[in-house]
């Protein structure tokens, strides 16, 4: 059997997102070339390595054998690296990192910054993602390091700290809700709001209105939080946002921002890595460092 780095990339990344369109995605192919590839992958090997249905794709038994082996080879690769990396001047090395919404946003930038600028020969791949794939690109490998709420299933991962997460839903000052002292989603699902739009945050709000059997009423969708808040202020629409967010971008405007009572909206974010592996020194070193840096 022949197969190549991105063979297994990609095959792990097809598993860990349950379809092949998925997967070919996140290792930057078209369809039409993960398609062949995972075809070659078959006909090398002479073996079904995946279940094709309706709803997706899942690893034969093969697979699975083929999708352990991935991972450990794609781990000792990226321990190589990271050590080599140590000892070459001059050799840039990248950690890769997946985060949500409210990491990437509101935490993770003034962390970083005293740490990128210790470590001019280390680049950053980072990925927003939602905490439930976060906990998949880890555990499968395709991430070193992630930044997920520790509601979501953590088997396999090493956790610390991280940060205190809480999502508040923001109203234009002089809104019949605006003297509540906190309030639910089910009771504001029939007024309109003005989302994110995209990201782990604005899908993982989304998730939780289907979840009660109804979508939320979005007017619009913006790309940044200051974009939402100034829409929000002129009384466009209601949001839910991260707290520390909501009060960055509140200063200056007429809002109020409202406790959410949800248990879903209050998530501490932890620090996450495989916890059958040894990292690459330089996302070693990372970890460690945000880890003795909660500030939660």
């Amino acid at each position: 059997m022949r197969f190549d780095l991105t063979d297994l990339r990609l095959f792990l990344a097809v598993v860990d997102a349950g379809s092949i369109t998925g997967g070919a995605a996140e290792a930057g192919l078209s369809l039409a070339a993960a398609s062949e590839r995972l075809r070659d992958m078959e006909l090398d090997g002479a073996v079904s390595l995946l279940e094709r249905g309706r709803r997706g794709v899942k690893p034969t038994p093969a697979g699975e054998a083929l999708a352990h082996h991935a991972r450990r080879v794609l781990r000792q690769m990226a321990e190589m690296r990271g050590e080599l990396a140590a000892h070459a001047r001059g050799l840039r090395t990248v950690v890769r990192m997946a985060a949500n919404t409210a990491a990437i946003s509101e935490f993770l930038p003034a962390r970083l910054a005293p740490w990128l600028a210790a470590e001019p020969q280390i680049d950053i791949d980072l990925k927003e993602r939602q905490s439930s794939e976060i906990a998949r690109l880890v555990t499968g490998g395709l991430a070193d390091i992630g930044i997920l709420s520790a509601a979501v299933d953590t088997a396999g991962l090493d956790l610390r700290p991280f940060a205190a997460d809480r999502l508040v839903l923001v109203v234009p000052a002089g809104h019949r809700l605006a003297t509540a002292k906190s309030i639910a989603l089910v009771e504001v699902l029939d007024q309109p709001f003005i989302g994110l739009g995209s990201g782990a945050l604005q899908a993982h709000v989304e998730a939780q209105a289907q979840r009660l059997g109804s979508r939320l009423k979005l007017r619009l969708r913006l790309a940044t939080y200051e974009g939402v808040c100034r829409l929000v202020a002129e009384g466009a629409g209601l949001a839910i946002l991260s707290e520390a967010a909501a009060r960055r971008c509140a200063r200056g405007l007429k809002l109020v921002i409202l406790r959410l009572s949800d248990g879903w909206a209050t998530r501490q974010l932890s620090l996450a890595k495989a916890s059958d592996s040894d990292l690459p020194a330089p996302a070693r070193a990372l970890f460690d460092y945000l880890a003795g840096d909660t500030g939660a």
